[in-house]
């Protein structure tokens, strides 16, 4: 094409992929937005603040659970 438009046809994946593609390269060169690294790092941190909400919630909910049975034990004493 001689207007500057590449054939995305051409090299295998759609307009929309290869707008991706250019911006992720535009970040990871400087411009403004996440770099891939911060971008991956982000996302594991996410996904451990989630693992370890998941795990505080279950931690009370057993410590809920354990003393309402002690309540229990006590008033059946």
């Amino acid at each position: 094409m001689g207007d500057g438009r590449l054939d995305t046809g051409k090299i295998g994946c759609t307009p929309q992929t290869l707008n991706e593609w250019v911006k992720k390269a535009e970040r990871d060169s400087g411009k403004p937005g996440l770099t891939s690294d911060m971008a991956a790092k982000l996302k594991a941190l996410e996904r451990e603040n989630r693992e370890l909400r998941q795990a505080n919630e279950s931690c009370a909910r057993r410590a809920r659970y354990f003393a309402q049975a002690e309540l229990d034990r006590r008033t059946q004493a």
